[in-house]
């Protein structure tokens, strides 16, 4: 079954005093409810990546972002063995730069949180093994195989960012 394309996009500030911080949200409602997540979602048929992340940060916090201020952070595709349909492919971006104040939508309470103490224990468990990185400015290429579970880690392969073509199972 092929993977359905996502994006998600993390907004990064610098505080006057103290670490770099990320913007994450807890999710509302549909897939992942209650746990804290990245901005973002489905790729439309007929969009980009990034015309797909522009429009997910705009509908899910307010927030204008602008494709132009965009950095490819890598790709993070996720295999739910046990519930197929629930594969996807995501795309990873990266912005220092917005419009804007982030604001609750139905979906999404937006909260910024420092990187160096990212809420991990309230995220899906594969964050810790990718968003660090990606929130460091590596570009990455990350496999994660769920348990039947379809909540736990069972394999995280990283694999060398370029050694496998942009998959793109659906749209562009």
């Amino acid at each position: 079954m092929p993977s359905t394309p996502v994006t998600l996009c993390f907004l990064l500030r610098e505080p006057e005093a103290g670490s770099t911080e990320v913007l994450l949200g807890l999710k509302l409602t549909g897939f992942g409810a209650g746990k804290i997540v990245g901005i973002g979602g489905h790729v439309e048929a007929g969009e980009s990546d990034a015309q797909a992340v522009v429009r997910e940060v705009r509908e899910e916090t307010g927030l204008m972002v602008r494709q132009e201020d965009l950095a490819d952070a890598g790709n993070v595709e996720f295999i739910f063995p046990a519930r197929p349909e629930w594969n996807m492919y995501c795309r990873l971006f990266t912005t220092r730069r917005w419009e804007g104040e982030p604001a609750e939508s139905t979906e999404i309470a937006p909260e910024w949180f420092a990187v160096d103490a990212l809420p991990l224990q309230r995220m899906w468990q594969d964050a810790e093994h990718w968003l660090p990185p990606a929130l460091a400015g590596e570009s990455i290429d990350v496999v994660v195989v769920l348990h039947a579970d379809n909540e736990t880690v069972a394999t995280v392969d990283r694999l060398p960012v370029g050694s496998r073509p942009r998959r793109r199972p659906t749209g562009n």
